[in-house]
């Protein structure tokens, strides 16, 4: 065992006479000891697998790995986490990435602004890398476990929970897509971009009362969400408005109906203003719902599994528990909405449509020529 530079380096005689070198990885040297003991003892077995004495480099070898990703939106934020990788590694070899380096470039990612959330998707992305390459013996172990990832929470952003006054503003003066959305996400708590944007009206089960989650981020976002007096009003009168043969979707783009809206960015952030509320990404939504149900009484466990973070095993076996759990949540949360609205001069769920001009309906199709819902 020998170091070069800071790193400490093993240099195997194999039985047929020829020579190995290894890069242990680390500069701890009872680390490296460690390593070469293991080694001796795979030579012994006979089961030794040495890694190739000439790897590739990261850049070469995560263009490759990053070919293998084929989700769009996944490949996208893997290549944002490469280019940073690459910028500071260079030409570095694969068995040149080691622990201490590593920590190098968190410290000079901090030093430049980025926040340590940030710093951990790029990390995350070089320990899937690392893994892949020790797996295939490119390296003879990985170094990523030796390196802590940074701690977030310090630096979250607190998410913006809407108030009952600030939604009765905001819902006043949004456009109707706008609106229904706000409904949908604040009583369901759905995702805006996995689960509410691409619902489709066969998901929406109004004679049960549940909207069935069919695609989601995780297998836990997979679920049934109890459908509250006030959303099922809001999606009557909604489907109402655009026609219920006009699109499958819940909120179609009126441009190609046969495709959902895949975003609302503008649309939503003229809404804020509109209201004078200042600027919260629309996902806060989210947070606001699980605020409320939480307020409401609802124990913390069915809040997590009703924004489906939960495990899916618990859900096969206590099903019927947990499907009378969250109806009954609903019902608690629907109290707990009524009382705050009373406050904030809002008023209770009423019949779909009793509160559209009566003597001006808004026909569908006009709706849909001006585009009144395009972000």
């Amino acid at each position: 065992m020998y170091r070069r530079g800071r790193v400490w380096w093993i240099n195997y005689t194999l039985p047929d006479g020829t020579h190995s070198y290894e890069s242990s990885g680390t500069s701890n040297k009872r680390l490296a000891q460690k390593l070469q003991d293991m080694r001796k003892g795979a030579v012994v077995e006979g089961r030794l697998r040495l890694p190739k004495s000439n790897p590739p480099t990261l850049k070469d070898y995560a263009s490759g790995f990053l070919e293998t990703i084929k989700d769009p939106k996944t490949n996208a934020r893997y290549t944002s986490s490469v280019r940073n990788l690459v910028a500071f590694f260079g030409k570095a070899k694969l068995s040149q990435v080691t622990s201490e380096r590593i920590q190098g470039f968190q410290q000079e990612r901090l030093k430049s602004g980025v926040r340590a959330a940030t710093v951990n998707r790029d990390l995350a992305v070089l320990r899937r890398v690392l893994k892949l390459t020790a797996l295939q013996r490119l390296i003879g172990n990985n170094p990523m476990s030796e390196v802590e990832f940074l701690e977030e929470r310090k630096q979250r952003r607190q998410p913006h929970i809407l108030t009952f006054e600030e939604q009765a503003r905001l819902t006043s003066v949004a456009p109707p897509h706008i609106k229904m959305l706000i409904v949908l996400i604040t009583e369901t708590g759905l995702r805006v971009g996995k689960e509410a944007l691409p619902l489709k009206w066969e998901d929406v089960d109004f004679l049960n009362d549940v909207i069935h989650v069919r695609k989601s981020k995780t297998a836990a976002g997979i679920r049934p969400v109890p459908l509250s007096a006030l959303c099922k009003s809001e999606f009557v009168e909604w489907r109402g408005i655009i026609g219920s043969g006009f699109s499958d979707y819940v909120f179609p783009n009126f441009d190609e109906p046969t495709a959902h809206l895949g975003s609302v960015k503008t649309a939503w952030r003229t809404a804020l203003k509109s209201a004078g509320i200042p600027y919260f990404p629309i996902y806060n939504l989210r947070a606001t719902f699980a605020s409320r149900l939480s307020a409401s009484g609802t124990p913390d466990l069915f809040v997590a599994q009703m924004l489906g973070h939960s495990g899916t095993s618990i859900l096969h076996v206590y099903a019927k528990a947990i499907d009378e759990s969250r109806r009954e949540a609903i019902k608690k949360f629907e109290a707990y909405r009524k009382s705050h609205m009373k406050d904030a001069g809002s008023v209770a769920p009423v019949s779909p449509g009793s509160h559209l001009p009566a003597k001006q309906p808004v026909p569908a199709r006009s709706m849909i020529s001006k585009k009144p819902f395009l972000n």
